[in-house]
């Protein structure tokens, strides 16, 4: 099991101040306090709309790279339903005080959805399928790839395997992932958000309101995003939100959404011991599998 990893580069709050006088000087005198330190980014609330966010370490740089591509053709198609998305308003360049790339994004109000109640996420449900049907467009042959995520599921098995034997009562999981093995292949390429479980979707007022942290952004296989139906959803809420998307993915699609949902499910399970969420997510999302 594995702790989040530390941080190889990190300003504090004179550093990322000087970032911004540089690139905005109009926002470099705004109230700046960090709020989070992620896996892979440092956020900085600045003022009461933005936010400054800075890879942590050197992985994490084309993360950031990914977003300032993707989400100002991205987000506009979600904006159209509500759904609001991290577009950055400061694409911010390497330099002297920070070798990678940073961005100013807007904050957006909300609270992310690791605890919430499945049977409660079901009535946002449909508004979740809409989004990923918005999502799902054709991408454009410049757009980045994963070496890892929205793949063929083959090309995960000899990591998949050895994890799931580390687990035998989880047969569930042995299951859906064998069953995804033998569905057909994903026969189109769209862009997919790579990273949607609970905790990159905000929820405001009993309402989906965002889909944030696009850094594992890619052109693939939708399946990988529709697995966050067992991430997030009691019976009845994966029925409306397959119900939602009104036939878009087929029968294969759906069985490979559910092997990559057996995916993370193990990967969460694995590598979470410092964030007791995410294992909870994990835990969860192995049971729904074995009942749904």
């Amino acid at each position: 099991m594995a702790d989040s990893p530390s941080a190889e580069w990190s300003l504090d709050e004179g550093g990322v101040r000087t970032l911004l006088r540089a690139a905005a000087p109009e926002l470099a005198d705004l109230p700046l306090t960090l709020f989070a330190d992620g896996w892979d980014n440092s956020m900085w609330r600045l003022g009461s709309e933005l936010v400054v966010r800075l890879p942590r370490r050197a992985l994490a740089v084309p993360l950031i790279a990914n977003e300032q591509r993707a989400l100002p053709e991205i987000g506009p198609a979600l904006a159209v339903l509500g759904i609001r998305t991290p577009i950055p308003v400061i694409a911010g360049e390497p330099g002297d005080v920070f070798p990678w790339p940073w961005s100013v994004t807007p904050w957006i109000e909300g609270t992310n959805a690791l605890r919430a109640p499945r049977a409660e996420n079901a009535a946002w449900a449909p508004r979740l399928a809409a989004a990923l049907q918005a999502l799902h467009a054709p991408a454009p042959v410049d757009a980045p790839l994963n070496p890892v995520r929205g793949r063929a599921l083959i090309t995960r098995d000899d990591v998949m395997r050895p994890r799931l034997d580390t687990l035998p009562a989880r047969s569930a999981l042995r299951g859906a992932w064998v069953d995804g093995l033998a569905a057909r292949p994903c026969v189109e390429q769209v862009w997919i958000h790579g990273d949607l479980h609970p905790g990159n979707l905000l929820v405001h007022e009993g309402r989906l309101a965002a889909l944030i942290d696009f850094g594992d952004v890619t052109v693939g296989d939708p399946a990988y995003d529709l697995a966050s139906a067992w991430m997030l959803f009691d019976a009845p809420g994966l029925g409306a939100f397959r119900d939602a998307t009104d036939s878009r993915y087929d029968d294969a699609t759906w069985v490979r959404a559910r092997a990559w949902a057996a995916y993370i499910a193990l990967i969460l399970l694995t590598q979470s011991d410092d964030r007791p969420e995410y294992l909870a997510v994990g835990q969860s999302t192995a049971e729904a599998l074995d009942t749904y």
